[in-house]
């Protein structure tokens, strides 16, 4: 098959995505598949014309990206996406493998594109990344389905202090968040009123009460449930630097824990996973609670596939190689 491996872009996330690109790229190679590798959002866009043997490494950096080149990497993205060079290549190809993550790979912007383009691609369509990609209402959609989540409010830049995040404050420390953004960026932990007012949000923000207990994720690919991954923190939060650099935390799968409760946070991914329209695949995130009872976090439509993501650990300790998740991911 000719596919086209689309990664990088123009998000916080652009160095895992890179990362997953090119490690998808060799593993679909492996498998027989001519596959070239684009980043829509670089001055130089094709990466590689054909990726030959294990394509190549690419470390991901122990921070984000700073984002002072996003609007010079829209627009290169945009351009490439509605015309020309990269537009012709797409259409040219079998399959486009969504490697992109974060930013308008998952808000369903890139989607929307394709899908007006009648460009075949892998992964959520555009309704389901924009649902998803907006915590506060995916959420919403989540308890009305029936699955456990945390009270929340929206803290709007400007808008003032509502009472509940200070009621929040007063029983405890708190999470905030940007309402829309992915692989733990900007996420932080509060426990101060001092500390909140210091924040200078450049979105809208999502706060939480904290969660002190356990925290599991759990993948859905096609019709299968991946086994339970909890994650040990060395620090209060799993964010950025702790997702992506060995050692910073400890990813047990499967995960353990009673057989029960194993299948509990498997039926409430499975649940989630529906509840947004059975995306070809999905990560559920829960944290528990001080008595052991989980809520979701969220639920991500276009989970990082890198190496050491979460989803690719999940798969081979359900006995699938990276190289199948792809090629799984690839045809579904």
């Amino acid at each position: 098959m000719r596919v086209v491996m689309l990664c990088g872009g123009e998000s916080s996330e652009r160095d895992v995505s890179l990362s997953g690109g090119w490690a998808l790229a060799g593993a679909l190679t492996e498998r027989g598949h001519e596959v070239s590798v684009i980043d829509p959002a670089a001055a130089e866009q094709v990466l590689a014309e054909r990726v030959e043997g294990n394509g190549t490494s690419y470390p991901i950096p122990k921070t984000p990206p700073a984002m002072d080149g996003q609007p010079l990497w829209r627009e290169r993205m945009y351009s490439a996406l509605t015309g020309g060079d990269v537009l012709r290549r797409m259409r040219a190809a079998d399959r486009v493998f969504m490697g992109l993550i974060g930013g308008w790979s998952e808000d369903g912007h890139v989607q929307a594109l394709l899908e007006m383009a009648g460009i075949s691609f892998t992964g959520a369509g555009s309704a389901t990344c924009a649902l998803s990609w907006q915590k506060d209402r995916c959420q919403a959609l989540l308890g009305a389905y029936g699955v456990p989540v945390a009270e929340r409010v929206v803290l709007r830049p400007g808008g003032g202090l509502p009472d509940r995040v200070k009621e929040f404050l007063d029983a405890g420390p708190v999470v905030v968040k940007p309402i829309a953004d992915g692989s733990s960026v900007d996420v932080r932990q509060v426990r101060t009123l001092q500390e909140l007012a210091a924040i200078t949000p450049r979105t809208d923000l999502l706060v939480e009460p904290f969660l002190p207990g356990r925290e599991f994720t759990v993948g859905v690919v096609g019709d299968q449930v991946l086994p339970v991954v909890e994650i040990e923190l060395s620090t209060a939060i799993f964010d950025y630097e702790t997702k992506y650099q060995p050692g910073a935390a400890r990813e047990i799968c499967p995960a353990e824990v009673t057989p029960d409760f194993a299948a509990r946070l498997q039926e409430l991914a499975r649940t989630a996973h529906d509840a947004l329209g059975a995306p070809a695949y999905s990560r559920a995130d829960f944290r528990c609670d001080a008595a052991g009872n989980p809520y979701c976090l969220e639920v991500n439509a276009l989970p990082g596939l890198a190496p050491v993501s979460l989803v690719p650990r999940a798969a081979a300790a359900h006995g699938w190689s990276y190289a199948d998740l792809a090629e799984q991911i690839l045809n579904l």
